[in-house]
C-alpha cells in the first residue's frame, strides 16, 4: 500500500531547543493513524510542520510522493490537506452555517465585483456552497442547529463543527488535533463512531493526535508514540498499549 503521508528523518529547531528529533513515519493511504505521546512531546509542532505553519529545519516530508518541505499553509490545503486545532479556531459570533460556509468558499470562486453586486455566478455559486456546508453539517449531526451562533454551542458540539469546516476543503488527508479533549465517555463514544463513519463516507486518510487512548485503541489501524521529540515506538494499537518504552513515557514505568 502506498504511503500517503511520510516524514524522513525530520527535525524541528527552535533556536536552542529541538522540538522534533529524527522523526520518521509514513501513513498507507485511506487508514486512521494515532499520534501520541506525553504533553510537550511534539506532536501539535509535527501537525505544524506537515501544513507549512513551520519550516523543517532538516529531512523531508512527502505527501503523496512530493516533498511539501516549503510549501505555505494555503498551498498544502490545495494538494489536499485539512486540519483541525487543539484550541477551537471558530467564528463564535457567527452562525454554525456561516462557519463552514466560510471555508467552503475556498473551492468555489467569484469575481470582486460579482460578490459586491450579487451579480453573475453570484447567487448560484451561494446556493451550492449553502448546499454543501448543510450536507456537512447533517452528517455531524448540527443541520438543526445551523442558525445558531457557533459560541453558545456546547464544547462537544463546537468540536463536531471543526470538523464540519474542515471537510468543506474537501481533504484527502484529515488531521484531527485532539478533537475528544474536554469529552465525557459517552461523547467520545459518538465521536469514534463519526470519525469512523466520515473515514468511510469521504474515503480519507487521517491522522489524529489524541489523550484518549480507548479512541486510539478502537478506532485506530495504526499508532505512533513520540515523547521528547522523537518517535519511541511505531505499530498496531495492540503493540503499541503494552510496549515499555509508551508505559515508561506516559507511566514513568522503568523496563
Amino acid at each position: 500500500m502506498s504511503s500517503h503521508l511520510e516524514l524522513k528523518r525530520v527535525n524541528k529547531s527552535f533556536g536552542g531547543i529541538q522540538a522534533v528529533r529524527d522523526m520518521s513515519f509514513s501513513i498507507p493511504k485511506g487508514e486512521i493513524a494515532g499520534l501520541i505521546g506525553p504533553n510537550g512531546a511534539g506532536k501539535t509542532t509535527i501537525f505544524n510542520l506537515i501544513t507549512g505553519v513551520y519550516d523543517v529545519t532538516s529531512g523531508d516530508i512527502e505527501y503523496e510522493g512530493r516533498n511539501i518541505n516549503r510549501l505555505k499553509t494555503y498551498q498544502v490545503v490545495a494538494l489536499g490537506v485539512a486540519r483541525t486545532f487543539q484550541n477551537l479556531r471558530l467564528f463564535a459570533a457567527s452562525s454554525v452555517l456561516e462557519n463552514v460556509m466560510t471555508a467552503a468558499q475556498y473551492h468555489h470562486k467569484y469575481s470582486f465585483f460579482e460578490a459586491v453586486s450579487h451579480l453573475g455566478r453570484w447567487s448560484k455559486t451561494e446556493r451550492i456552497i449553502r448546499d454543501e456546508s448543510m450536507e456537512l453539517l447533517h452528517r455531524v449531526g448540527l443541520a438543526d442547529r445551523a442558525d445558531q451562533s457557533a459560541g453558545t454551542l456546547p464544547y462537544g458540539l463546537q468540536r463536531r463543527l471543526e470538523i464540519a469546516r474542515a471537510l468543506s476543503l474537501k481533504p484527502d488527508l484529515l488531521l484531527l488535533d485532539e478533537p475528544a479533549a474536554g469529552m465525557n465517555a459517552e461523547e467520545v463514544a459518538t465521536l469514534n463512531d463519526l470519525i469512523v463513519k466520515i473515514h468511510e463516507d469521504f474515503k480519507l486518510t487521517i491522522l489524529l493526535i489524541e489523550h484518549h487512548m480507548d479512541m486510539i485503541m478502537q478506532i485506530c489501524h495504526r499508532v505512533v508514540c513520540m515523547n521528547f521529540g522523537a518517535m519511541i515506538a511505531s505499530g498496531s494499537p495492540e503493540d503499541i498499549q503494552d510496549h515499555p518504552e509508551v508505559l515508561k513515557a506516559y507511566l514513568g514505568e522503568e523496563e
